[in-house]
């Protein structure tokens, strides 16, 4: 899924912006929109109404009306937590909002954002679509176990598997607990040469005996402790056949994948290759 956000004033018209967006993107894929809202006081937002079903057990509540309005309540989510459950079900995710998030960012009139800044303009009239959809072509998809799983199951040959074998490598904070806690990692890769590498060492897998699909992802940019950074996923016949694969292939990603990383700790902050591992 690859993911934009459109911020600015109230009056720059971000709403006709992710609009005119949708209408472009909707014949290459599925859409999926994410608004940022404040509250509205005629609004459940706080699952008052619903307060009784949540003090009897439920977790999750939601409210519709006649017309098709809705709201819900439950578990406080943030932005990438409902874009990784958007991920592995639509293929763009529009954004309105949310200026200080690190998606690629349209901005409108005269409104601070973080970067990646990807197109400006004064409003929604003035913005040139075709080159924010170049853009958003342009961008590594994000990727999730779940969608990475997905793509695998939908490969020709799934019929013959009867495993699935995954590796997920997370950013860990501390080796142990005398370590100095690390706050973030980020990557950084040669663009085109990774990508090469990455499809060819998936490839060669594929090519084993018993081997359906293999999927590799590494992400970059910053990735905070505890966040998962890297995901393997191996259909195959057998579950020793999907085993061995996944371990050799986090192994060639690490050894063969030309990625730099930059450590940031709570005192320093250094690239690993200028310290020994």
């Amino acid at each position: 899924m690859k993911a934009l956000a459109v911020v600015g004033p109230s009056d720059s018209g971000k709403t006709s912006a992710v609009a005119t967006l949708t209408e472009r993107l909707r014949d290459r894929g599925s859409v999926a929109t994410v608004k940022h809202l404040t509250h509205d006081p005629d609004v459940d937002t706080e699952g008052k109404d619903t307060a009784r079903h949540r003090s009897a057990g439920a977790t999750h509540t939601v409210g519709l009306t006649d017309d098709g309005s809705w709201f819900a309540t439950g578990q406080e989510q943030t932005l990438d937590d409902v874009l990784d459950q958007y991920t592995p079900k639509y293929d763009y995710a529009l954004v309105e909002g949310f200026s200080d998030s690190t998606l690629p960012k349209v901005v409108l009139g005269d409104r601070p954002a973080a970067d990646p800044i990807v197109a400006t303009a004064p409003d929604a009239d003035a913005l040139d679509v075709d080159a924010v959809v170049k853009a958003i072509d342009d961008q590594d998809p994000r990727e999730t176990l779940e969608s990475l799983v997905s793509q695998a199951k939908a490969t020709q040959g799934s019929e013959f598997s009867g495993a699935i074998a995954t590796f997920t490598g997370r950013v860990r904070e501390r080796n142990h607990s005398e370590d100095t806690p690390t706050k973030y990692l980020e990557f950084e890769k040669y663009d085109t040469v990774a990508e090469q590498k990455m499809a060819t060492i998936r490839e060669e897998l594929c090519e084993r005996e018993g081997v359906y699909d293999v999927r590799l992802h590494h992400k970059t940019g910053v990735v905070t402790a505890g966040e998962d950074i890297v995901f393997v996923v191996v259909l195959a016949g057998h579950r020793d056949e999907a085993f061995a694969t996944v371990s050799d292939g986090i192994d060639r990603l690490k050894d063969e994948v030309p990625l730099f990383k930059k450590e940031v700790t709570v005192d320093d902050e250094f690239w690993r290759h200028e310290r020994a591992e």
